[in-house]
C-alpha cells in the first residue's frame, strides 16, 4: 500500500471522528445544559487525559521540550485560532453550514504546501480542488441572505485548522502522536477558557446528559486527532488533503439524521462535486507513478 494511500485512508478516518465530534458537540451546546465555553473546557480536559494516559501506556513521557521548538509554537498558535472559533461556530450555526465552510481548508493547506513548503501540485489537481471549492460555494452561497454572520467564526476556524495541518507535517517526526494529542488538547482546554471567559453570567457545571455528550466529543475527537495526525505525516498533502473534505458527507447525514437539516439540491449537487475532486485526485497520483520526493517529506 502507498504512502498516499495510507494517508488518505487515515484521513477519512479523521474525518469520521471529527464528523461525529461536532455531532456530539452540538447537541451537548444545543440542549442549554453546557454553554460552549464550558464544553469546550470540558471536552479539551477528557481528551487530554486520554492522550496522556496513552502516551504513559507507550512508555512516552507527557511533557517534552520540544512542545517549544518554534515549529510547534506555530501549531499551538494556529490551533488556538482554530478551535476557539470553530467551538464558536459549532454552537450557533447550522451543522451543515459549519461543516461546508471548513472545506476550503484543502485549499488553503495546498497553496501553503505550494509556497512555503516547495511541494509541487500539478495543474489538474489545482483543478480538482477548485471544483471542489465550487462545491463548498453551491453549499454555502455566500449571500446577504445566504450565510448567517457568524459563519465568520467557521472561516476562521478553517484558517486555523489549516495552518495547524501543515505545521504539523514540520513538527519534529520524533514527536509521538500522543505526544501531539496532549498538545493539542491542552490547547482546546485553553480555548475554551478563553471562550468561558466572555460568556455572560457566572460558569456553571454541565447538566447530566450535556456532559455525557461531551464524553463522547472527547472520544471521537482523540480518533479523529490520532488519525488526523498521522493522514498528514504519511503521502503528499496535495494527494490527502482532498479527503477532508469526506467530512462534509458525514456531517450532512448527520445535520440530516439528528438535527433534522434538509440540504437541498444544490447543496447534493455541491456535496459530489466535492467528494468526486478528492477522488479524482487520488486518481491522478496513481496514474502518474512514483514522482520526486516530496518537500514536505525533507522537513526536519
Amino acid at each position: 500500500m502507498s504512502d498516499n494511500l495510507k494517508g488518505s485512508l487515515w484521513m477519512m478516518l479523521a474525518m469520521l471522528g471529527f464528523g461525529i465530534e461536532d455531532a456530539f458537540f452540538k447537541a451537548a451546546t444545543g440542549t442549554g445544559g453546557i454553554s460552549p465555553g464550558m464544553g469546550t473546557v470540558q471536552f479539551g480536559l477528557l481528551a487530554m487525559v486520554i492522550c496522556a494516559l496513552h502516551a504513559r501506556r507507550q512508555g512516552i513521557p507527557v511533557w517534552t521540550r520540544d512542545y517549544l521548538r518554534r515549529g510547534l509554537l506555530i501549531r499551538t498558535g494556529f490551533e488556538i485560532v482554530g478551535r476557539l472559533f470553530f467551538a464558536l461556530s459549532l454552537a450557533y450555526t447550522p451543522l451543515s453550514t459549519t461543516s461546508a465552510i471548513l472545506q476550503a481548508s484543502p485549499l488553503v493547506v495546498m497553496l501553503g504546501a505550494a509556497l512555503v513548503l516547495g511541494e509541487r501540485i500539478g495543474p489538474r489537481r489545482w483543478v480538482a480542488m477548485a471544483m471542489g471549492f465550487i462545491g463548498v460555494l453551491l453549499i454555502v452561497r455566500p449571500s446577504p441572505a445566504g450565510i448567517e454572520p457568524n459563519a465568520i467564526f467557521a472561516l476562521l476556524g478553517m484558517i486555523g485548522f489549516a495552518g495547524r495541518d501543515l505545521a504539523t507535517r514540520t513538527a519534529p517526526p520524533y514527536v509521538h502522536t500522543a505526544q501531539l494529542g496532549v498538545l493539542g488538547f491542552a490547547v482546546v482546554t485553553f480555548a475554551g477558557l478563553v471562550i468561558l471567559a466572555f460568556e455572560p453570567g457566572t460558569p456553571a457545571l454541565p447538566k447530566p446528559l450535556p456532559a455525557l455528550l461531551i464524553c463522547g466529543t472527547a472520544i471521537s475527537g482523540v480518533i479523529g486527532y490520532t488519525a488526523m495526525t498521522r493522514a498528514m505525516r504519511t503521502g503528499e498533502v496535495g494527494v490527502v488533503a482532498p479527503f477532508r473534505y469526506s467530512r462534509l458527507i458525514v456531517a450532512l447525514i448527520l445535520a440530516y439524521t439528528l438535527f433534522g437539516e434538509h440540504p437541498d439540491s444544490l447543496t447534493l449537487t455541491g456535496a459530489a462535486l466535492i467528494v468526486g475532486a478528492g477522488i479524482y485526485s487520488l486518481w491522478r497520483d496513481g496514474r502518474a507513478g512514483p514522482g520526486p520526493r516530496s518537500a514536505l517529506k525533507r522537513q526536519p
